[in-house]
Formats: structure tokens, sequence, C-alpha cells
């Protein structure tokens, strides 16, 4: 048996090595993801709008508008693949929604970047969790379970 599954609502569970533990799950927070693309729009409709007014156009209010308006659409499109992803840590590493993962203990730096949540390996690689609702709280939990485990090997 390569591992025990885990119990998933949208995808494919990753195999989970033997003897490891789920601690816990990282997921996309909706409230968050809307808010992160409400912040997106007010940027982009203050520099399409910026723009076209140093330019000299006169469709500066309608720039503005249409920037609003693309990064509403994106957001709506992009939704739904956004919002299934998951993060799963575990008492050994972190499982990326790509399958891939990030052992615990080569995990460098977390950084708080808006609801996001940056993760740089020592090797330099850079992961992002993006619009978590509660991006402290996975920092800890991240956090928590790096320590447990610098622990076990240590013991």
């Amino acid at each position: 048996m390569s591992g025990t599954p885990i119990p998933d609502r949208t995808a494919a569970a990753p195999a989970l090595e033997p003897g490891e533990k789920v601690v816990s799950e990282l997921r996309s927070d909706r409230g968050r993801y809307w808010r992160d693309h409400a912040v997106l729009a007010l940027v982009g409709m203050a520099g399409a709008g910026t723009v076209l007014w140093l330019i000299g156009s006169e469709h500066a209010a309608i720039g503005a508008l249409g920037a609003v308006l693309a990064l509403g659409v994106r957001g709506a499109y992009l939704a739904g693949e956004q919002l299934r992803m998951r993060w799963l840590v575990t008492d050994r590493r972190l499982i990326l929604p790509s399958g891939g993962n990030v052992m615990l203990l080569e995990i460098e730096t977390m950084r708080k970047l808006m609801g996001d949540l940056q993760i740089v390996t020592r090797a330099g690689d850079k992961h992002l969790i993006k619009h978590l609702a509660d991006a402290e709280a996975a920092i800890a939990t991240i956090s928590d379970a790096r320590a447990r485990r610098a622990r076990r090997r240590r013991d």
C-alpha cells in the first residue's frame, strides 16, 4: 500500500507515505478571493484612467470602467479553478495542488502578502498559497508542523 488517501470533495487525493498524517488543509477563501479581485480592479481602474488621462485621451473614464469590467470577468472565469485548489500540511511536508511537495524542513521563509502566503525553500523555490482567509494562522500551522518535524528528527 503506497499510503492512505485523504478524503477530498473536488479532486483526486494525493497518496500519503506510510505513517504520514495530515495536520491541516489550506484552501482558498471565497470572500478573500473576491476582496483581492476588488483591490486589483481598483488598482486597474486607477492605472488605466491615469495612463489614458496622461496621454490626453478623452476616454479615460471608459478605460477605467473597462479595466474594472475586465478584472471582474477574469475573476469570475478563474474562480472555480482557484477555489478548488488545496494545500495539505502533513507531519512531513506541504503537498501542493499540482501534486508536488515541499518538505517541511526545507522551508526557509514564509511571508504574508495580503491574503496570500509565500513560501521560499532553502533551494530558492517559491510557492504561493493564494487567497487565504487567515494567512497568519496558516503560517502558525506550518511553523508548528515544521518545529515538530525538527524535534522528531533530533530524537
